[in-house]
């Protein structure tokens, strides 16, 4: 089976019948067009009569439920590489074909469970699946696999097929509910991918079948139907519309509301005509004799000849408009070559095309409903509608419908080939929403539970879209199982923090970064990144400076080395009262110096340092010792090189922080410019005239452009990388 299930199988379990030759496929209305598409990966085949279930698509032998003691000798093997690795679609296939080869009834049936689960929408397998149940005497799971592959993928003409076929053989043609049953499914079936282009087989399977049970005017009635639905063998649907209505007489097809109405019509124009002729033969008849009647409960050949005249006319304008709809579609559907699900990713050409292609449906939509909201109802109806068929009458409240579901039926074709791209299930989502948030976010529970389980963004958008539509219960599940699934991912930490904050949870979500905290000690970056995160929303929203000094100071524990940690430490004790902090500060400072840091961050706390003392700073004389400490470290760590002058360094040695404020880059650190005074401070008394020019130096120094603004706010961009640089 895992031969059938990778390339040659096209990934649905299906082997690629391209050598096979399909029958009758039309021309598209511009030009010449190949053999028919694969339709959800298999060959369309326009065959005449339904191909039933294959004796040899799943070779077990009938078994028995209680064969689960004696597995295969490599199946468990096989069972863990697939389970250590579900996104590995060539482990389940390995695994699907061992127990195939194996002829093993429940080692298939527990694969094939756990395949489809992880893969729904690859409907061969859902076959395969069926024939496995129904060859072990178990048709009534059968009829459940295939209900729950149908559930999975609706437009899976294919699995229609093969669930009607599985009906057709097991159930009791002699009943008389059995019948209605077949009909119901039909109906099912048409409803869910009718509208479906490469739909054909289906509506040809629902005709046929309703000829074998002698039902005319049911085979007519759904032959009008697929006559305005834009297939690729819509031609072929009209030239067996016709032959249906040429081959029985108008009262066997028809419904009796059409019949008579087409019989009254034509019997009017037919004694019009007659009357015509009466007015030229009145001379030549003899005096009292009259034009004998046709009883009125029999139909003359040349009043049957009309009917199917006029039946016919109304029948091409409708083949003539579904035609248009047709030619309009065809380019798009040719630019469609895989419109069946694979893991195999689709190249940019594909994607362009569903794009483009739902572009259109939806322009379409929209102009349809603005032509419709600005036709004057004033408009008389001409001559030629004063009598329409039942089939035509359509209000434009359903004209409206009819557009929307053919958009969503792309959506739906178009989520079968790119399931596992983000970008189509968003915009499905975005166009459902203003409509129906309960479907908007059955779409986001279809794809985060199944197509897209590892993928963090599109959970976080429903996070946010439950979030805004106040199901704040849902929006803590999503996060949770999203972490659950992808656990140590920061960014979903962090959104499950922002959620309970906004809900005024401030206190669940300090536990959440204090837990955060904790479980990632033994990731020092990460607990660096946590640990900020925790004192900021201390100290910003919490009002609690000593508990965000201790939650920093406990990470510097850990990591001594971490320049963001010294950072924020020195940022919150600069926050603070100025006359109660310049000893902490200091202490701050001294504190990165004696770290292990890089050379221009000890430079760059050094100065923040120095900035306060001036700001703050109560005396001359800690500005000067601050001052000249500062000086020292300079000579010690920048040596003499001088800096480029009035805030023109190399641009690649400047990296952007988040807010857009500049920081020295890492490779050459920054020393003190040479900035000449030219109005020197006045002298002060008692104090040193060497000093008193160095300090006015400084003073001209910290404030040149490239050191006026402090870099240490420079966080680490997450939403670039879900985790932070190890």
């Amino acid at each position: 089976m895992a031969a059938e299930g990778c390339e040659e199988m096209c990934g649905n379990g299906d082997l690629d019948e391209s050598s096979v030759e399909a029958t009758k496929v039309p021309s598209p209305p511009p030009a010449e067009a190949s053999e028919a598409s694969e339709e959800n990966g298999s060959t369309s085949m326009a065959t005449e009569h339904p191909v039933g279930p294959d004796p040899a698509s799943f070779s077990i032998a009938p078994g028995t439920e209680d064969e689960e003691g004696e597995l295969p000798a490599d199946f468990e093997r096989l069972w863990k590489a697939a389970h250590d690795n579900p996104q590995d679609f060539t482990s389940w296939t390995d695994l699907l074909q061992y127990c195939e080869q194996e002829s093993h009834f429940s080692a298939s049936r527990r694969s094939l469970e756990a395949f489809l689960a992880r893969y729904p929408l690859c409907y061969g397998y859902w076959k395969k699946f069926a024939d496995l149940e129904r060859r072990a005497g178990y048709n009534n799971k059968a009829e459940e696999v295939c209900i729950r592959g149908l559930q999975a993928i609706p437009l899976s003409v294919d699995l229609w097929i093969h669930y009607i076929n599985l009906l057709l053989g097991t159930l009791d043609m002699n009943l008389p509910e059995s019948p209605e049953r077949i009909r119901s499914v039909f109906e099912d079936a048409v409803a869910a991918a009718g509208l479906d282009f490469h739909s054909d087989r289906l509506w040809d399977l629902y005709v046929e079948w309703e000829k074998e049970q002698g039902n005319m005017k049911n085979a007519a009635a759904v032959l009008d139907r697929v006559l305005k639905v834009p297939t690729q063998l819509y031609n072929t649907h009209y030239t067996k519309l016709k032959e249906h209505l040429n081959s029985y007489p108008p009262k066997d097809v028809l419904s009796l509301e059409e019949y008579e109405e087409l019989r009254e019509l034509c019997c009017q124009s037919q004694k019009a005509e007659r009357a015509e002729q009466a007015q030229e033969q009145q001379e030549d008849r003899p005096p009292g004799e009259e034009e004998p009647d046709t009883p009125k409960d029999t139909d003359s050949e040349e009043l049957i000849q009309k009917i199917r005249e006029h039946l016919l006319v109304l029948r091409e304008k409708v083949y003539q408009d579904n035609e248009a709809e047709v030619r309009q579609r065809w380019s798009f559907e040719d630019a469609i070559k895989r419109p069946y699900f694979h893991v195999k990713p689709l190249d940019r050409l594909q994607l362009r095309a569903w794009h483009s292609y739902l572009d259109w449906e939806i322009a379409q939509l929209s102009r349809d409903t603005k032509e419709q909201s600005t036709e004057d109802p004033s408009q008389t109806t001409t001559e030629e509608s004063e009598v329409t068929p039942q089939h035509q009458e359509t209000s434009e409240e359903a004209s409206a419908a009819s557009d929307d579901h053919r958009v969503r039926i792309l959506f739906e074709r178009c989520l079968i080939a790119c399931a596992l791209y983000e970008e189509f299930w968003t915009r499905y989502i975005l166009y459902l929403e203003p409509q129906s948030v309960d479907e908007a976010r059955a779409v986001y529970r279809r794809a985060c539970e199944i197509h897209l389980a590892y993928k963090p963004n599109i959970h976080m958008q429903w996070a946010a879209f439950e979030e805004r539509h106040g199901n704040l219960t849902d929006a803590r599940q999503v996060l949770e199982a999203l972490e659950k699934t992808l656990p140590g991912l920061a960014v979903v930490r962090l959104r499950r923090a922002a959620l309970e904050r906004r809900a005024g949870q401030l206190e669940q979500s300090e536990a959440l970064l204090t837990e955060a905290v904790a479980e990632s000690k033994e990731k020092p970056v990460l607990h660096a990144f946590y640990s900020i995160k925790l004192a900021r929303l201390l100290l910003k929203l919490g009002r609690d400076p000593s508990r965000a000094r201790r939650v920093l100071q406990e990470a510097l524990e850990i990591s001594p080395d971490n320049d963001k940690l010294h950072m924020n430490l020195l940022e919150l004790e600069v926050s603070g009262d100025p006359w109660a902090s310049a000893e902490a500060v200091r202490e701050c400072v001294t504190r990165a110096l004696a770290a292990p840091l890089a050379p221009h961050t000890k430079i760059l706390l050094s100065q923040r340092g120095l900035q306060f003392a001036e700001d703050y700073s109560s005396s001359i004389q800690s500005v000067l010792s601050v001052y000249e400490e500062h000086q020292k470290l300079l000579k010690e760590l920048g040596g003499t090189k001088r800096g480029a002058e009035n805030g023109d360094e190399d641009p690649e040695k400047l990296s952007k922080t988040d807010d857009g404020s500049a920081v020295v880059s890492a490779q050459a650190p920054p020393t003190m410019p040479h900035v000449p005074i030219t109005t020197p401070p006045p002298p002060m008394m008692g104090t040193d005239m060497s000093a008193q020019a160095g300090y006015g130096g400084y003073s001209s120094w910290y404030q040149q452009p490239q050191y006026g603004s402090y870099g240490y706010q420079n966080t680490w961009n997450y939403n670039q990388g879900y985790y932070p640089p190890s």
